[in-house]
């Protein structure tokens, strides 16, 4: 870490700049200057595929801030944008490319899905509207989803439609270490048109290089998935170490097939549990001299129910530009459920929820 660095992010800078921290300065600069916050410009858009009829499939190059501290491939991030003006909006998307190092680019792909509604406006806004340029914020990497980092000899990777992504990164990770181990890929998409990575999974299939990749398309005829056809393809599979990611009718499947034994690893896509704080009393925004009935719900969402509109960013306690005073009361921190009662003290409103009476200078 150079000296500025280590001078942005020391205690006595983090004092100047409270309420709203640091990075909400170095960000009116540049907005690739950061010393606690994850941001991102987007290098590239490339279709991966894009049949009528469907939601397309994109991957997203990003260019993120010094302060990305890398991923280790199968994990995930959570990424905001802003749409149309209106307030930050997450998303949880995980890593396509192999293993990275603090500040390295990486992709992610997603599909644009226009029929979910939590964060469907962010998949949509990628894929089809985001330009090089384009800012997000993030989160660092998260999950467990990951290999070893002692690689077993022989590794399967399943997964059907957009799961491929996270054994993708796994894949293309262990062809850049240069695993001299075997590599059993199967992925199910609805046709080959349909087919995510297609051209880089067809030179994969033809260099050999001791990786098998099996590409099922059910609209082909091709099998659907069975212990039986399984123990054909990799005889002995419950005892080799197998990563999985799809949507739940295969992970039902695959999961039956597994019973009893410990070698399966399984990713679902969601985005972290929440907690909250306690209903009950009342919440004073001192500033502007507004009092409601405390919800328990995050104080950033109590303000603005109550026709505020406090600043903020991230909405997820990654930007810090919804810092504010609290003078009064506890709030409940809704990812990690620490408490705090301490008097005048500055709280992400975003991620504060009040346990009962509590005042806030909004």
């Amino acid at each position: 870490m150079g000296i500025a660095q280590t001078l942005l992010r020391s205690r006595a800078v983090a004092a100047l700049a409270s309420p709203h921290g640091v990075d909400r300065y170095l960000e009116q600069v540049d907005p690739m200057w950061a010393a606690h916050e994850v941001r991102a410009r987007v290098v590239d858009v490339t279709r991966e595929v894009d049949v009528a009829g469907h939601p397309p499939v994109a991957t997203i190059t990003l260019q993120p801030t010094s302060t990305w501290q890398g991923h280790r491939a199968g994990q995930h991030v959570q990424l905001g944008v802003e749409l149309g003006g209106a307030r930050r909006t997450t998303r949880v998307f995980t890593v396509s490319s192999p293993d990275s190092r603090p500040g390295d680019r990486f992709t992610i792909t997603l599909r644009a899905n226009h029929d979910r509604p939590v964060g469907q406006g962010v998949s949509r806004f990628l894929v089809e509207e985001a330009r090089p340029g384009q800012l997000v914020h993030l989160s660092q990497a998260e999950g467990d989803f990951v290999l070893p980092d002692s690689v077993p000899e022989h590794v399967l990777l399943i997964s059907a439609g957009s799961g491929i992504t996270p054994v993708m990164s796994m894949l293309r990770s262990l062809q850049r270490r240069t695993h001299r181990g075997r590599v059993t890929f199967v992925h199910y998409a609805q046709s080959p048109d349909h087919q995510i990575f297609a051209s880089e999974l067809a030179d994969v299939r033809a260099s050999g290089y001791g990786i098998d990749v099996h590409l099922l398309h059910p609209e082909l005829g091709d099998p659907a998935f069975s212990p039986m056809w399984l123990e054909r393809l990799v005889p002995g599979f419950r005892e080799v170490p197998t990563w999985l990611c799809g949507p739940g009718p295969l992970v039902d499947a695959v999961r039956a097939a597994y019973a009893g034994s410990d070698a399966l690893r399984v990713e679902y896509f969601k985005p972290p549990a929440a907690g909250s704080g306690e209903a009950g009393g009342r919440v004073a925004f001192t500033r502007s001299g507004v009092t409601v009935d405390n919800t328990g719900a995050p104080l950033l969402e109590q303000a603005e129910a109550a026709g505020l509109a406090p600043e903020h960013g991230c909405r997820m306690g990654i930007c810090f530009s919804c810092t504010a005073r609290k003078t009064e009361g506890t709030v409940r921190h809704v990812v990690n459920g620490a408490e705090s009662s301490l008097p005048d003290e500055d709280i992400q409103v975003c991620v504060s929820a009040p346990v009962g009476d509590c005042s806030v200078d909004l």
